[in-house]
């Protein structure tokens, strides 16, 4: 698993803080409002710009990404 950071925005959402995305790495970084901080792997650029295009972001992660992709918690 990689450590390296990834730059995350603040986004419009009742459920996301913010999120951030790797090209090279196709790692989808999200912070949610409580706190936690999860990395996704093998996400598609298509599903992050899908995402950041949402008119309901928590909707969309919900259906697309959670369960979808294999995560890992962030710690620190």
């Amino acid at each position: 698993m990689t450590t390296a950071s990834i730059s995350r925005a603040s986004i419009d959402s009742s459920s996301l803080a913010s999120i951030g995305y790797s090209p090279e790495q196709h790692i989808l970084e999200a912070e949610f409002r409580r706190g936690d901080v999860y990395r996704f792997f093998m996400v598609p650029r298509e599903v992050y710009d899908q995402l950041l295009s949402a008119e309901s972001k928590g909707r969309y992660f919900n259906s697309f990404i959670k369960g979808r992709f294999p995560f890992a918690k962030q710690v620190g």
